[in-house]
């Protein structure tokens, strides 16, 4: 569906946004959405993407390494609909001369408050629990059988003080946790919220039992859950994982998991997803979510809409708020 208004700026959106931003876009730009919210592969946007000045595109889309070397010369600026960018190549879409924005800040509340979700569900066998009472097999319980574990008093390592780690620090705080830290640099004092500060991750692992990752998806952060890091936990912690899939180690943890080193994990993204290993449909000690961190009319509406701002300010000629590609 297009919207009218030949001096305006042309948008591809590859996916279905919310109601309200679908108006506003349509507006404001010769909009090309996609009402049935259908998946388009790299090569379709790219044949699309000749016809516009810029894309609207979303995590949800699988577009490659070479998707920005391919795109044609009508490409001005990318606006991707989420916080994360390791969908797409910052060096090479400056190296293009294509301005990339991305949506921080307005998903804050939502992914914090999945990853505390995460932390009751996986420690108190919250899927397990569902099931038992979904194939009527209630009965089965007993004053010692089955049995999840402690959340209230117990320590927090956060991988990754941004925005969404202060945010899961402060909510774990109403549960009495005591909580560790690490990040690139210290925060200040408002923004830690009580937690000690670890230079190195190997550091704050021996004081985790539960480890929530809420990092970005960097080249010094892929793989940093590993089966060495894992080792450093004390026996029986617990993993969050709400930041990106590439972070973890999958075989480490599996087998973390499988080997009793682990008591549990809770994981909203995984590497690959939505072809996640399989092996983890089978583990009863893992509480498993399908990327729904932002997934609230709220929020996915307040990201649509930064993408629209973003644009908005780079047709006029203004440096967007959300750049990625600036100096």
């Amino acid at each position: 569906m297009a919207a009218a208004g030949p001096d305006k700026p042309r948008v591809l959106v590859t996916r279905k946004m919310m109601p309200d931003a679908e108006r506003r876009i349509a507006a404001e730009f010769r909009a090309t959405l996609n009402p049935d919210d259908r998946p388009m592969g790299k090569d379709e946007i790219l044949t699309r993407a000749a016809e516009h000045d810029a894309i609207l595109l979303t995590s949800f889309d699988k577009l490659g390494p070479e998707f920005i070397p391919d795109l044609p010369p009508s490409i001005r600026i990318i606006a991707t609909h989420s916080v994360g960018y390791d969908h797409l190549s910052i060096p090479q879409a400056k190296a293009k001369g294509i301005a990339v924005t991305n949506t921080p800040g307005v998903l804050t509340d939502a992914t914090a408050d999945i990853a505390l979700l995460l932390m009751l569900g996986a420690a108190r066998g919250a899927s397990w629990g569902d099931r038992m009472v979904r194939e009527n097999r209630w009965g089965e319980t007993t004053l010692v059988s089955p049995m999840g574990h402690d959340v209230s008093g117990r320590r927090l390592g956060i991988l990754g003080m941004g925005r969404i780690g202060q945010a899961v620090a402060k909510r774990a705080r109403a549960f009495g946790m005591e909580i560790h830290y690490h990040s690139r640099r210290a925060v200040g004092p408002e923004d830690s919220h009580g937690a000690r500060y670890h230079a190195a991750f190997e550091d704050m692992l021996p004081h985790c039992d539960f480890l929530s990752i809420n990092c970005a998806s960097t080249p010094e952060t892929r793989g940093i859950v590993n089966a060495r890091t894992l080792a450093l936990l004390p026996d029986g912690a617990i993993v969050l994982n709400t930041a990106r899939g590439d972070i973890v180690d999958d075989e480490a943890l599996i087998g973390s998991l499988t080997q009793g080193k682990l008591a549990a994990a809770g994981l909203d993204v995984f590497k690959g997803e939505p072809n996640i290993d399989p092996r983890y449909r089978s583990l009863d000690n893992v509480f498993l979510l399908p990327h729904i961190g932002s997934a609230t009319p709220g929020t996915r509406s307040a990201m649509a809409h930064k993408c629209i701002d973003n644009l908005a300010q780079f047709f006029r000629g203004e440096r967007p708020t959300d750049l990625l590609t600036g100096d």
